[in-house]
């Protein structure tokens, strides 16, 4: 009780001197106000003079100006420029060859498409094509076939198109190592008629912009679309790390983790000398990650997917962004003191926290007893008694009254390391064993983690979706994740492993790990995932790039089912 009234004391104090300091604070508005200059390239001008309309329509106080350089400035204003810059991917080497802070914004992609009606779909589909044959359809088609090369009939005869426009035209000059694209055997095609072309012509191929493909409002191919797989090792077959055509969403995220050749597309990219602090540039640069992509689709380039829009979110939430806004307030003092007040009600807060914690009669798990971790191996991993466990680890614990509560292990917390959101399926939903359960999400990047059994899901714990780390911080008493109506849990209990055959089981886990991460990133040494002695670090995964989430899903917890 005292506790409590200590704590409600310091919140009223605490929100006393907040209301105390918000009225130093004249002029102050939410809305963010101010003048700016955005230099851009001259292909991205239409696109940026957008953006910049748009932003002004919805915040009037700020006023943008955008400026077209011309392209031969541009790698010598991106080294000296005061504020953002808006520029295409072909300034790559100039953007390489500064310390300047850059963030993609959106991209151009190149993509070979087909009639969907194509003799040869299904084994093309499943195959691919191999870059060297693109090479060949683009420098010489003449007789070339979808079938066999020595086709004399004529009868699986490849019809090329070519969008006649500036970004595709050069991409495959570059591509093919030549000065130019012609041949009277190309049809340059403007966008409208480039797609009729190959919706129309079952023997067609054709290469244009990604953005022609789409319907904007369905997230769908155009009708009688498909796009062309590319065999990049040729290997006479789609291998995982290139079997990413199944649909739009799944293609661009390819793209976005590097399953993509990097010859077929250039990024949008915003430049800043330094990490941008200005309220309204920041507001700005975070509109067009997110409400401004539907501006990239209406003048020709491809929008970036969710996952990627979070990420480049979480990157104006970096320790210097934050201290900066704490250096601009115009009381010290005040300051000071309420980080006092802050640092003492927190304290309160832990102590009542641990209290009722140890309090709490009935908390699922009664015998984890562990303290800070030192070392992240299988002696540090929490593995309560009484719950049964998934390869792909997910766990299963069947309440009195016959619903079943899931989620994930301590072990996969630990790898991942701190989860910034959860995707969830619906209540009411049927799900099967070894169906997707979740997906976790971690600055963008994401693992699906696999149903351990089979039944309806009843409840989802409403807690994670506001706070998402309680999966780390209690994965399995505060971080459940659902309740589920079993179908048939005397069965499927058969499958799971038992608490101590689980953590028995462990020092082949942490094998299993330290042999996926020596492999993944066998290029990339500048990664260290090892402590001296060979131990792995806590979280590994954490600051890892999204291709290495990727396998991480195939190699590790896919392997596992």
């Amino acid at each position: 009780m005292k506790t409590r009234i200590f704590l409600t004391f310091g919140l009223l104090l605490l929100t006393c001197c907040f209301a105390i300091g918000q009225e130093g604070k004249a002029g102050r508005t939410n809305s963010p106000e101010g003048s700016f200059t955005v230099n851009t390239s001259p292909d991205l001008f239409d696109l940026t003079t957008k953006w910049a309309d748009e932003y002004q329509n919805l915040n009037p106080l700020v006023k943008i100006k955008v400026n077209k350089l011309p392209e031969a400035n541009i790698p010598e204003v991106i080294g000296s420029e005061i504020g953002i810059g808006i520029y295409s991917g072909k300034f790559n080497s100039a953007l390489k060859n500064i310390s300047s802070w850059n963030m993609i914004v959106g991209r151009n992609v190149l993509v070979p498409v087909m009639n969907e009606k194509n003799p040869l779909f299904t084994e093309i589909s499943a195959k691919g094509i191999p870059e060297n044959d693109l090479i060949r359809i683009i420098r010489d088609p003449v007789n070339l076939s979808w079938g066999k090369s020595d086709d004399k009939s004529g009868q699986n005869s490849m019809h090329v198109y070519i969008a006649n426009d500036p970004f595709v035209l050069n991409v495959l000059r570059e591509f093919q190592n030549s000065a130019q694209v012609t041949s009277s055997v190309f049809q340059l095609l403007d966008d409208q008629k480039m797609i009729q072309a190959i919706q129309n012509d079952p023997k067609a191929i054709g290469f244009c912009k990604l953005a022609q493909t789409l319907d904007y409002e369905t997230k769908t191919l155009m009708p009688g679309i498909k796009l062309v797989p590319i065999d990049r090792n040729g290997n006479g077959k789609l291998d995982y790390m290139e079997d990413i055509y199944s649909n739009p969403e799944s293609f661009s995220r390819g793209v976005w983790i590097g399953k993509y050749p990097k010859a077929f597309l250039l990024n949008i990219y915003t430049v800043s000398p330094t990490p941008p602090v200005n309220i309204a540039e920041v507001d700005f640069l975070k509109w067009i990650v997110t409400d401004g992509q539907k501006y990239l689709g209406e003048n020709g380039f491809s929008d970036l997917i969710y996952n990627e829009q979070i990420a480049q979110l979480s990157r104006f939430d970096e320790p210097e962004t934050l201290a900066s806004g704490l250096i601009e307030s115009s009381n010290t003092i005040m300051s000071v003191l309420l980080l006092i007040l802050v640092v003492i009600v927190l304290g309160g807060v832990i102590v009542e926290l641990a209290f009722v914690k140890f309090k709490r009669g009935e908390m699922l798990v009664n015998d984890s007893g562990h303290s800070v971790m030192s070392a992240f191996d299988a002696e540090s991993i929490i593995v309560p008694k009484g719950l049964y466990f998934d390869k792909t680890h997910a766990w299963a614990f069947m309440r009195k009254n016959g619903l079943v509560t899931v989620g994930i292990d301590d072990f996969l917390q630990h790898v991942t390391g701190k989860i910034t959101r959860i995707e969830t399926r619906n209540t009411g939903d049927i799900i099967m064993k070894g169906d997707r359960l979740l997906s976790l999400v971690h600055k963008g990047k994401q693992i699906h983690i696999y149903s351990p059994v089979s039944g309806t899901i009843t409840e989802i714990n409403e807690k994670l979706l506001s706070n998402s780390s309680l999966i780390n911080s209690d994965p399995y008493s505060e971080g459940w994740v659902y309740a589920i109506e079993p179908l048939n849990w005397g069965l499927e209990r058969q499958y799971l492993i038992g608490a101590e055959n689980f953590k028995a089981g462990l020092l082949n886990e942490f094998q299993r790990l330290k042999d996926f991460f020596t492999s993944a990133l066998a290029t990339s040494p500048a990664y260290a995932v090892l402590q001296d002695g060979g131990a792995l670090v806590d979280n590994p995964l954490a600051e890892l790039g999204p291709d290495v989430w990727d396998d991480f899903q195939t190699k590790f917890i896919d392997a596992s089912k």
